[in-house]
C-alpha cells in the first residue's frame, strides 16, 4: 500500500506548479515560476557579445547565474556569496539549456540566465532549469521578432524534476523536508524528445539497484511529461515555431 507524503501527495504527483511570464519589465525574457512553495523568478538577456574563445567563430552562447536571497531559506544567507553549490548549479542550468539551442543560429550573441531563488522549499536547482527554459524562450523570440536574428534556434522543449526513495518508495518532486529525510536523492533533466540532458543520483543513506533505478528514471520522465506540457500552453503563442 503506498502511503501519504509529507504534504498530502502522491508518490508519482508534482507540486503544484504556476509560471507568470513577463514578471521582470526590462528584461527580454523573464518568468515567475512556483513549484509548491518554491519560488523563482527567472530572466533572460541579450548580450551582443560572447566569451574571448568564441569569437570569430559564428556561434553564440547561453550561460547562467543562480542565487538565493537572503531569507529564501530557514536561516538568513550571505547576500552575493557564490558557494561551490551555487556554482555547480548554474553550470548544470547553463549545460541544460544550451542543449535545446542550435547556437550558430544566434550567430555571436549570449543569452544570459539569471534565477533568483526568492522562497527555497526544495527543487531549486530544477525549477530554474524549467523557469529558465521559459524566460530563454521568450528572449530569442524577442529576438527573433526584431530580426536580430533570422533563424529561431531552439529546437525542442527542456525540463527537469527530482526523484528520491523515502521509507523504500520512490516519489516525484521532492520538497525541502523530504529532500532531507531521502535515502536516494536525484535530479534529472530531459529533452522533449525524451534524451536525458543529465541524471544526478546519490545514496544519501541506502545504496539502490538498477532496478530501483529505472523506476527513479521512469517516474522522472512521467513528470517531465506534465511539465514539458505545461510549458506547451504558456508557450503556446509561440507555435508553429516551438513544436
Amino acid at each position: 500500500m503506498q502511503k501519504k507524503r509529507y504534504d498530502g501527495r502522491e508518490p508519482d504527483q508534482l507540486r503544484k506548479i504556476k509560471i507568470t511570464r513577463d514578471y521582470i519589465k526590462h528584461a527580454e525574457g523573464s518568468c515567475l515560476i512556483e513549484m509548491g512553495n518554491t519560488r523563482v523568478i527567472c530572466t533572460a538577456s541579450m548580450d551582443k557579445n560572447v566569451p574571448p574563445w568564441l569569437r570569430g567563430q559564428g556561434s553564440g552562447w547561453v550561460k547562467a547565474e543562480y542565487g538565493m536571497l537572503p531569507r529564501a531559506t530557514q536561516n538568513r544567507n550571505l547576500r552575493d556569496r557564490i558557494s561551490g553549490r551555487s556554482m555547480e548549479i548554474q553550470r548544470l542550468i547553463g549545460r541544460s539549456l544550451r542543449s535545446v539551442v542550435n547556437l550558430r543560429r544566434m550567430g555571436e550573441k549570449t543569452i544570459w540566465i539569471d534565477c533568483d531563488v526568492i522562497q527555497a522549499d526544495g527543487g531549486t536547482r530544477t525549477t530554474s532549469i524549467v523557469g529558465g527554459f521559459i524566460a530563454m524562450a521568450d528572449c530569442l523570440h524577442k529576438m527573433y521578432r526584431e530580426a536580430l536574428i533570422t533563424e529561431f534556434p531552439v529546437n525542442e522543449f527542456l525540463a527537469a524534476t527530482s526523484v528520491g526513495l523515502l521509507n523504500g518508495q520512490p516519489i516525484l518532486d521532492l520538497n525541502y523536508r523530504e529532500d532531507v529525510d531521502v535515502d536516494v536523492d536525484m535530479n534529472v533533466v530531459m529533452k522533449s524528445s525524451g534524451e536525458f540532458v543529465e541524471v544526478q543520483g546519490t545514496a544519501e543513506g541506502k545504496t539502490f539497484t538498477r532496478e530501483q533505478f529505472d523506476q527513479f528514471l521512469d517516474l522522472a520522465k512521467k513528470g517531465i511529461d506534465d511539465i514539458i506540457d505545461l510549458q506547451r500552453n504558456t508557450l503556446k503563442d509561440l507555435q508553429p515555431l516551438l513544436t
